[in-house]
């Protein structure tokens, strides 16, 4: 059986009197491709902040690639999870260039000032913007990227040190069809790569799920609705509980998509 790189048990999360997790149970494995879905307000950020040691849970156990969250170093432990998220990019100083902004992913840190890289960073940071479509881009400012270009960038960036786990939060949140389907045609051939990292991509939308994902995780109020391999997981029924109105699920070759029933 493969290794087991992040484990959610009896997982919840409050901010004062608000419950944002409860119960959370959840558990990914090497080589598996994630998709969580759910409405807005279910949780799913929340869930991928947990697992990319950015919040702690308020009871419960939480391990990432082995270490348990509250018995590990933190800063140890993030280069080895990508993440790309709204909230990230907009700590990334709009006055970077892009080559930095990329490259500043090899320590986790947004904005260059005095740390040093070697040529092999540089020429990593080369291949992921070309790999991204952002090479071109390299000398801009991240502040004049259009929200596509600062998507793609921000994914080269997540995977600058080479991590285990790559988490993205809507990567394709305010794209037009073109650049979306631009960016699941890059996250799908990732996925078919064997040497990619485990992924988990948050969405609302089963039109956004690439190509090669493995498995789903349903989202709603704070709890897991359902869980578990994607076509056995993406079902009517499924759907209906987790959005609150009767859908129904189509499936294309290696796309979905749902419509009202």
């Amino acid at each position: 059986m493969t290794a087991e790189v992040l484990r959610l048990e009896d997982v919840s999360l409050r901010r004062g009197p608000k419950t944002i997790l409860s119960g959370v149970d959840w558990s990914v494995r090497e080589g598996q491709h994630w998709v969580m879905l759910g409405p807005n307000g279910a949780g799913k950020t929340t869930v991928l902040e947990i697992v990319a040691t950015r919040l702690f849970p308020s009871s419960g156990r939480a391990w990432v690639l082995g270490n348990q969250l509250g018995r590990v170093d933190v800063f140890e432990l993030r280069p080895r999870v990508g993440f790309a998220s709204a909230a990230l990019a907009g700590r990334i100083p709009a006055a970077e260039r892009v080559a930095d902004a990329v490259v500043t992913g090899a320590y986790g840190v947004t904005g260059r000032w005095r740390e040093t890289y070697e040529a092999a960073d540089e020429a990593r940071a080369r291949d992921l913007m070309a790999a991204f479509d952002v090479l071109g881009l390299a000398d801009r400012t991240f502040g004049t990227l259009s929200e596509g270009e600062r998507k793609r960038a921000q994914i080269a960036r997540a995977l600058m040190a080479d991590p285990e786990i790559l988490l993205l939060d809507e990567p394709s949140a305010g794209l037009d069809l073109g650049g979306r389907e631009e960016l699941v045609a890059a996250l799908a051939e990732l996925a078919s790569d064997p040497r990619s990292p485990v992924m988990v991509l948050v969405t609302h939308h089963l039109e956004e799920i690439p190509p090669g994902f493995t498995h789903a995780a349903l989202m709603a109020d704070g709890r897991l609705e359902a869980v578990g391999p994607i076509a056995e997981t993406l079902t009517d029924e499924n759907l209906s509980a987790t959005f609150g109105l009767p859908l129904r699920v189509t499936a294309s070759g290696d796309r979905w998509g749902a419509v009202a029933a």
